[in-house]
């Protein structure tokens, strides 16, 4: 996997920084965290889609621990978040609307810093865009 790089996320209770892996091939986005046994509080995963999708659903399948989704906009936005997504569950896990990116944390992480629809995202891909 890449390099681990500097987000954060803006919400009402402040600035929280993590340091995610990038999945920004077919083949990384296809594998994700899958078989992981443990993320750290300060860790996660950013997948980008390299252009806005208009819809997207995740699931769980071969993924071993419990996960924050967040769904995220084209302008850094939070669109939406499946919280606490169950290991190795099979059913997908809508947006709601389209995305460039997802945000996988440790499960219970986004309710720990507030994280609600209608933060923001810090990250390059997410910058500069209407």
């Amino acid at each position: 996997m890449t390099p681990l790089r500097p987000l954060t996320v803006r919400t009402s209770r402040g600035d929280f920084r993590f340091q995610v892996e990038v999945a920004d091939s077919e083949r990384e986005r296809e594998f994700g965290l899958m078989c992981r046994t443990s993320l750290a509080p300060d860790r996660g995963m950013l997948f980008d889609f390299g252009r806005e999708q208009p819809d997207t659903a995740f699931w769980m399948r071969n993924t071993l621990i419990p996960l924050d989704i967040i769904y995220i906009r084209k302008d850094g936005i939070v669109r939406s978040i499946a919280r606490n997504a169950r290991p190795l569950d099979e059913t997908p896990l809508p947006a709601g609307g389209s995305t460039l990116g997802v945000l996988e944390l440790a499960g219970g992480r986004a309710a720990e810093i507030g994280l609600r629809p209608g933060d923001r995202v810090d990250f390059p891909i997410f910058r500069n865009r209407p």
